[in-house]
């Protein structure tokens, strides 16, 4: 069904007075796959699936945004909650799990990579406790990683 002459109007006017934009485009990457025993292991796995899915996110976003020119601001990647993906290794040191995240962050070009997370609403882990410790570690050795801890 085409667009009316007077929704084309209200969309360049929320365009050019009201600063229309897309806030965030988000790649969702389930890293389940990617535990492993051994910590370099899982590193390496989580670097390669995350490029390997989002090479093309950024161009991709780009393209869309020129294509019906409204800008998306920021492009992200959500991953698996790493305190998942790290009880595997029983690691006490998951910093290589964000350094790894943020490396791949940014080969690909992305502003964000979320999901240096753990889900405790039942109780710690080893590897909830292991990852909330590092947090404050991982974000400072990192430039692109969010990270969170959902409590309820």
């Amino acid at each position: 069904m085409p667009f009316t002459d007077q929704e084309i109007l209200e969309t360049v006017r929320m365009l050019e007075l009201e600063t229309l934009d897309i806030r965030t485009t988000t790649l969702g990457i389930n890293l389940l796959d990617c535990a492993d025993p051994d910590l370099e292991s899982t590193c390496e796995k989580i670097y390669t699936k995350v490029v390997h899915h989002a090479s093309r996110l950024v161009e991709t976003a780009n393209e869309v945004a020129a294509e019906y020119g409204v800008p998306i601001v920021n492009k992200r990647i959500a991953v698996t909650p790493a305190a998942l993906v790290a009880g595997a290794c029983g690691s006490d040191d998951l910093v290589p799990i964000a350094r790894a995240m943020d490396a791949a962050a940014k080969e690909v070009g992305v502003d964000f990579i979320g999901g240096y997370s753990a889900y405790v609403h039942k109780g710690f882990t080893r590897a909830d406790h292991a990852l909330f410790e590092s947090i404050p570690e991982a974000l400072q050795v990192t430039d692109h990683v969010c990270s969170s801890v959902s409590l309820g």
